[in-house]
Parts: structure tokens; C-alpha cells; sequence
């Protein structure tokens, strides 16, 4: 009896709801009302997007001349195992924590293609992530390892990861990632990071971030 009747009112209710769109549909020129609204709307949703995407493009940086630094980092231990790290990028400076033995700083670079090289447009930068590790595989498998995301993309709209995943730069594109591999991390260490032909490099800049790297 009781699912009787809320099949009756459910029927009821659509039959209503069918009464409501007959008559919008039997109102003339609806179809171009609606045609307007929906293409009104379109538009602004694509506004929307590229504004967006020039917000998430305003994230990168101006590619220096090669040899100049992108960004140095200083290491100073806080217990075992455990280093703050000082992001210096341009003017401005950054300290995250990471858990660990080894250090991996990833970049992404978004270069151009054909004429807009030819019109004199420079590829940009933006640094991604800063990872740790731990030197043994056993600890790193109980231990958690630390990740300081060090940009992101408003809304997940991500135009270099799109272009990354569908290997579609729109013929004026060029995206690709940038690495320093895992180093050891050194209280006091300090590393100038540069990109160069052969991709993300960091340079030592006293006694102890030689070390590392020799570790």
C-alpha cells in the first residue's frame, strides 16, 4: 500500500512537470531563446577557462640567460633526520620541512614553438616540488617521505600537465619537466640551482654542500 501510493504521487509529480515544459515549449520562439541562452552561456564558461589559464600561466617565470641561478636552497638540521629548507627564488623566500636523507627538486619549463619563437617569446619556469627520501630501502618503507608542493594550479586546471599528457603543445607549446635528482641533505649546505642544456643542475656554494654531494 505504501509504495502504491508513492508511485502515485511520484506519477503526479511528473505529469506536472510535463504540463510545466509543454507549456514553455508551446511559447513561441523559445528554441532561439534558448539557443541565445545556452550559446550566452558557453561563451562565458570559455571566458571563464582563459582567464583561468592566464591566471595559472602567470605562475611562471622568465627563463634566465644559461648560467644564471633559478633558485638556492640552504639546509639546516632540526633533529634527526629532519632539515629546514630554505627556498630563496628571486626576492622571494620560502622554508619548508622535509623528513629524510636525500633531496629531489622537480621544475616544470613551458617553451614555445615556431613563430612564437620567431616573434622573440622566452620560455617559462615554475618550480613544482621539493621531495625527500630516505637513504635505505627499509626505512623508506616504514618511514613517510616528505613533499612540499612548492606551486599549484587554481581550479585543477593545469595547462602544462594537459599539454604533458595529451603530448599536445598546439602547435605553439612546449612543455617539459626539469629534475635534480636525489642529494643528500647536509646541515648547512647550500645549492644554487640553474637550468642548463642538460637539464636542472645544482651547484655546490660551500664545504658541506660538497660534501653532499660526494655522500
Amino acid at each position: 500500500m505504501q509504495y502504491n501510493g508513492l508511485t502515485w504521487a511520484i506519477a503526479l509529480l511528473a505529469l506536472l512537470v510535463l504540463v510545466f515544459a509543454w507549456r514553455i515549449l508551446a511559447r513561441p520562439g523559445w528554441f532561439l531563446g534558448w539557443l541565445r541562452g545556452t550559446c550566452g552561456l558557453a561563451v562565458v564558461g570559455l571566458a571563464a577557462i582563459g582567464a583561468v589559464i592566464a591566471y595559472d600561466l602567470h605562475s611562471y617565470t622568465e627563463l634566465p640567460a644559461t648560467g644564471r641561478t633559478l633558485a638556492s636552497l640552504k639546509f639546516s638540521a632540526e633533529g634527526h633526520q629532519r632539515y629546514r629548507v630554505t627556498i630563496q627564488e628571486g626576492a622571494r623566500e620560502r622554508n619548508t620541512i622535509l623528513d629524510g636523507d636525500l633531496w629531489q627538486l622537480d621544475a616544470r619549463v613551458l617553451g614555445w614553438n615556431r613563430l612564437a619563437t620567431l616573434i622573440g617569446l622566452r620560455p617559462g619556469y615554475r618550480l613544482d616540488a621539493l621531495t625527500s627520501s630516505y637513504r635505505t630501502a627499509e626505512q623508506q618503507a616504514v618511514a613517510e617521505s616528505s613533499r612540499a608542493v612548492l606551486a599549484a594550479s587554481p581550479y585543477g586546471i593545469d595547462l602544462w600537465r594537459w599539454l604533458r599528457e595529451t603530448n599536445n603543445g598546439l602547435f605553439l607549446f612546449e612543455a617539459r619537466g626539469a629534475r635534480v635528482a636525489f642529494l643528500s641533505m647536509v646541515d648547512g649546505a647550500v645549492f644554487n640551482v640553474q637550468l642548463t642544456s642538460e637539464g636542472l643542475v645544482a651547484e655546490a656554494q660551500n664545504q658541506a654542500a660538497r660534501d653532499a654531494l660526494v655522500r
